[in-house]
């Protein structure tokens, strides 16, 4: 018995002139999606290759103090699921290992969307964010961090009427 996806490539609604990962049957909160697969490269070599820089898309994960996975290429589908401020799945891993998991119920059709956690740093107007969603600060930030950009993101901050 040959097991069926449970996503599929499409024109993404997010970025609009890329691909998304969509469901392509409904998905439960917690179930595991897919491989985030890469090479695994030392921090150092990152450092050193002109490869990374912020003028690029960026697929990369810190494993530990030494290794980073790169996910820069065509056969790491995971890399086609694009970022949101409300994302329904999120990046799991264990040692040198990342896969991306339900963090909600995902119904068929739904695009499949990570909250890539870039940190707020000076760079932080490179990665304009394009999701759309109520939450959104404007750029791709980390959740954590968006109340920097815009102060209606502030924990505990009480809504004046």
């Amino acid at each position: 018995m040959k097991l069926m996806k449970l996503y599929k490539i499409k024109k993404s609604k997010i970025d609009k002139k890329g691909r998304g990962l969509y469901a392509s049957k409904n998905i439960i909160a917690g179930t595991k999606v897919i491989d985030y697969v890469g090479k695994i490269v030392t921090n150092k070599q990152i450092e050193d290759s002109d490869k990374f820089d912020n003028s690029k898309p960026i697929y990369l994960f810190t494993l530990n103090k030494r290794f980073t996975l790169d996910g820069d290429f065509h056969w790491n589908t995971a890399g086609l699921i694009n970022h949101s401020c409300k994302n329904n799945c999120e990046y799991e891993g264990k040692g040198l290992k990342i896969w991306v998991t339900a963090v909600k119920n995902i119904k068929k059709g739904e695009e499949l969307t990570c909250d890539y956690g870039f940190g707020y740093d000076k760079d932080y107007k490179q990665f304009p964010c394009k999701c759309g969603s109520k939450n959104c600060c404007g750029y791709i930030v980390r959740a954590e961090s968006r109340w920097r950009i815009n102060r209606k993101f502030a924990i505990g901050k009480k809504r004046r009427s």
